[in-house]
């Protein structure tokens, strides 16, 4: 998931250097999504696995 934020940071990042500020708006936020989905995600597996003994 982390991989794809980032692929839309780059599209995003694309886009707004050619002046397509439509799909950078766009691509920043599905970025910002999927970014935010992966730090919840990294987050509840951070917590479910304090509890196992290793």
């Amino acid at each position: 998931m982390l991989h794809w934020s980032l692929v839309f940071l780059v599209v995003a990042l694309v886009a707004a250097v050619l002046g397509f500020s439509g799909i950078a708006g766009a691509s920043a936020h599905i970025a910002y999504i999927l970014f935010a989905v992966f730090l919840v995600l990294w987050l509840v597996s951070m917590l479910m696995g304090r509890g196992r003994s290793v």
